[in-house]
């Protein structure tokens, strides 16, 4: 039986320490792959032989085998992120990583549905190929009324819908709790749903905590979300790119062009960092530029 090596042993702490530490599951998911790799591309050598010039050769063997600048990035993130708690732990002296340039990204802000397209999603019924409409509805209504991502969505358990407050909480990134609200469209939507979630259970025999089940009674997934609503996009002539990410960039983009203030719109995504909430701004700039371009008269 082969034994580990160091840097294997290294890798394998660190990721307890990230479970520990309760850190998100998808991180934790990415940061296993991305350090897999570099723990077979290093192999038997010890931390002390590992510089920057190795973290280069780790990076252009990702490049050879066809990995994207964003996948390249996301793997050097993951070894950075590696060595950050070797030096904590006192097992290194300098995080030779950080000497490593980060692939430049293309800056691409994503198409956010106008406002007009989104009431017209949302003003009309669902589609006739919609398996479970009343459903579908408030999964839309949530997303972009209430700007969640879509692994908290499908988190939401009964309990954690307050009508009478109008107000949903939410498990966030980092078991990070914070309570959003909704507004009459989600409320109707919520009221035609619920009866039609206790007869798909009945029907199942099921019992579940989940909000949104899938037509078995079980909690619906994050892959069923994005299926559900790129179906709905297309069928209400939206772009197939549309995702529940969309949703969520159309609520805070929509927010502030309104006039919401930035760290208003902050607090209801949940976002850590002003600068993180500070991209909505370049996306309603760039709304506000084209219909400049398009309806003033010395723009033209």
């Amino acid at each position: 039986m082969k034994s580990e090596t160091q840097v294997e042993k290294s890798v394998q702490q660190f990721l307890r320490s990230l479970r520990g530490r309760n850190a998100s599951p998808h991180t934790i998911k990415a940061y296993t792959g991305d350090l897999e790799v570099f723990s077979a591309y290093i192999g038997s050598r010890k931390l002390p032989e590992i510089d920057h010039i190795s973290i280069r050769g780790f990076l252009s063997q990702l490049y050879e085998k066809g990995l994207s600048k964003t996948s390249v990035a996301r793997a050097l993130a993951a070894v950075r992120s590696l060595y950050r708690w070797l030096a904590q732990e006192g097992v290194v002296e300098q995080n030779p990583a950080a000497l490593v340039s980060t692939p430049k990204l293309p800056k691409k802000l994503p198409r956010v549905p106008t406002m007009e397209e989104m009431n017209s999603v949302l003003g009309g019924s669902m589609p006739e190929n919609a398996a479970f409409p009343e459903r579908d509805r408030l999964m839309l209504e949530l997303l972009y009324g209430c700007g969640i991502r879509n692994s908290e969505l499908v988190g939401i358990n009964l309990e954690h819908v307050r009508r009478s407050e109008q107000a949903i909480l939410i498990q966030g990134k980092g078991k990070k709790q914070r309570f959003v609200l909704f507004g009459e469209a989600a409320e109707t939507a919520l009221k035609a749903y619920l009866p039609a979630r206790q007869a798909i259970l009945s029907d199942a025999r099921r019992n579940t905590a989940a909000l949104l089940v899938n037509q078995r009674g079980g909690r619906l997934t994050t892959r069923s979300v994005g299926r559900i609503i790129k179906k709905i996009a297309i069928a209400k002539g939206l772009s197939p790119d549309v995702h529940p990410h969309t949703l969520r960039h159309a609520f805070g983009t929509h927010m502030l062009e309104e006039g919401a203030d930035l760290r208003a719109i902050q607090e209801m995504l949940g976002h850590e960092r002003l600068s993180t909430t500070q991209r909505y701004t370049q996306l309603s700039m760039k709304h506000l530029l084209s219909v400049y371009d398009q309806t003033h008269p010395r723009a033209k």
